[in-house]
């Protein structure tokens, strides 16, 4: 296995360059150069970067490209002129001084003119024609490199063609009717974040679109009709509802998806085995089958529990389940990752903040990934966190240079046209923060044990401060702060109600 590992790694990507000449910039052996300057060679690498570097020029006072660097002013970034660059780089299309993509031409003027051929734009029929909005927003992009690179993936020419010319309207209900694909998906991502779609909650209208095909699959009526009910009055109502008060909805969707399933199994097997419906189920039936099985057939109860509600049975009881093992790391584990988080670079700045969000505040990383910028508010006595509905917990050093830094220099700013994001922690679609699932999967590479460091982080702040502050500030509720504080024999019966000034002053 190690040997197929190892002939997928040496053909993957690009071929490794044996060095053929050393860039007289950085002194890196390289493959080849990309430009002879007076200089001397330079690698592609350092050509990136000086292409990017922009400023007031120390020798000539102008404001324009720097690519080109000058003993005489300490090694200082120059423009072209005072470093005797006779290359011209501006553009031909816009006169942009900037890196040529194509034929003296800039990425944004060669991402402008690929669009209007293949979009078809009529300058003459103005900017309110589908084409010209969809040309506007694309070209709009801060790396069009990026849109050049998308432009170039199977089916997205096709797909931005058929929009332009009218085969697709404008809609989320018809780009619903194509194939769900990622390429969809990023594109409806592009067109909310301009404002070319409505907004819409992305969970709810995956759900909606999954349940009509799981009751399809559904042939016996008498298990079909009381799923339907169940996922439309219960679930689907629910979600909405949720939904229009503006909370989050993806836990949600994940528990009904779940629910519906495993009660379309139950009410299956209970057909299929003993020729019984859920109006003649028996108390025995649901216990079998709940003694045999994996720990996610406890989630019928919300189903049976709905039942009883609505008369359709009136006889089943279903208890919580409860968990034999807590998993709980050790006060010693905690620290150890904690104090790599801060002190070392395990991984990029963005995911050793996230992992302290899990470690320090106990924030579970569905949340953590939800975060906004503004929650976190930068005080005259530092960085203060937003995470319940109370008094925002305050961020004790290292943590709190940390927080800052990587708000100033967040990850993905440009994704998607946008010059900003109101997420702490943003994704590679438009307007979207980054997938908890990435999060999560991330996190658990580094060695991060999810729950058990979020159990360990509870417990060991509910021993400094009284749990029900600590479910107030960090958005718990009343009832797992004190079940902590009861499991560390720190109940805390009595505190006074005023707000802390120091919580997590004492952790390293």
């Amino acid at each position: 296995m190690t040997a197929d590992i190892s002939s997928r790694l040496a053909v993957r990507g690009r071929p490794r360059t044996t060095g053929a000449f050393t860039c007289d910039r950085c002194s890196r052996a390289a493959g080849k150069h990309r430009a002879s300057w007076p200089e001397g060679r330079i690698c592609g690498t350092c050509f990136t970067v000086a292409m990017r570097t922009y400023g007031t020029c120390p020798g000539c006072g102008t404001e324009r490209m720097l690519p080109g660097r000058s003993a005489s002013h300490g090694d200082q970034p120059v423009c072209a002129d005072c470093a005797g660059i006779t290359q011209d780089y501006h553009c031909s299309g816009c006169g942009t001084e900037t890196e040529h993509y194509r034929q003296n031409t800039c990425a944004r003027c060669s991402l402008r003119n690929d669009l209007t051929a293949l979009l078809r734009v009529d300058d003459s029929q103005g900017n309110e024609t589908t084409a010209a909005k969809l040309l506007a927003a694309l070209c709009g992009a801060q790396r069009p490199e990026s849109i050049l690179t998308w432009l170039r993936k199977s089916g997205v020419r096709e797909l931005l063609e058929r929009i332009a010319t009218g085969d697709i309207l404008l809609s989320h209900e018809a780009l619903d009717m194509e194939p769900n694909s990622l390429r969809v998906e990023h594109l409806r991502s592009v067109l909310t974040h301009h404002n070319l779609l409505p907004g819409r909650d992305h969970y709810l209208a995956l759900f909606e679109r999954w349940l009509p095909s799981k009751l399809e699959n559904i042939d016996d009526v008498e298990v079909r009709r009381p799923i339907e009910s169940f996922a439309r009055w219960h679930h689907l109502r629910r979600i909405r509802t949720l939904s229009t008060g503006g909370r989050p909805t993806r836990g949600p969707v994940h528990s009904a998806k779940q629910e519906i399933t495993e009660t379309i199994r139950f009410l299956t097997w209970l057909k299929l085995t003993h020729g019984r419906t859920v109006a003649s189920c028996l108390q025995a039936d649901v216990d079998a089958w709940l003694a045999d099985g994996p720990t996610t057939r406890y989630a019928i109860r919300t189903f049976f529990v709905w039942a009883v509600k609505s008369r359709t049975c009136t006889n089943i009881t279903i208890g919580f389940r409860q968990a034999k093992t807590v998993p709980l790391l050790t006060q010693g584990q905690r620290l150890a990752m904690l104090k790599a988080c801060l002190t070392d670079n395990i991984d990029t700045m963005s995911y050793r903040v996230a992992a302290t969000l899990l470690l320090l505040y106990a924030q579970p990383a569905v949340k953590i990934a939800a975060m906004k910028s503004t929650d976190v508010i930068l005080t005259p006595d530092g960085p203060r966190l937003s995470l319940g509905e109370e008094h925002p917990a305050p961020v004790p050093e290292p943590f709190a240079s940390l927080l800052t830094r990587h708000l100033a220099s967040r990850p993905n700013m440009r994704t998607g046209s946008s010059p900003g994001s109101p997420w702490l922690f943003p994704g590679y679609r438009a307007g979207q923060p980054i997938h908890p699932n990435t999060l999560m999967m991330r996190l658990r590479e580094i060695g991060i044990d999810l729950l058990g460091a979020r159990n360990a982080s509870l417990r060991g702040l509910v021993k400094e401060v009284p749990a029900p502050l600590v479910a107030e500030m960090l958005g718990y509720s009343y009832q797992v702060t004190q079940k902590h504080a009861a499991g560390t024999a720190e109940p805390w019966s009595r505190y006074p109600h005023t707000e802390p000034r120091r919580i997590m002053a004492d952790t390293p």
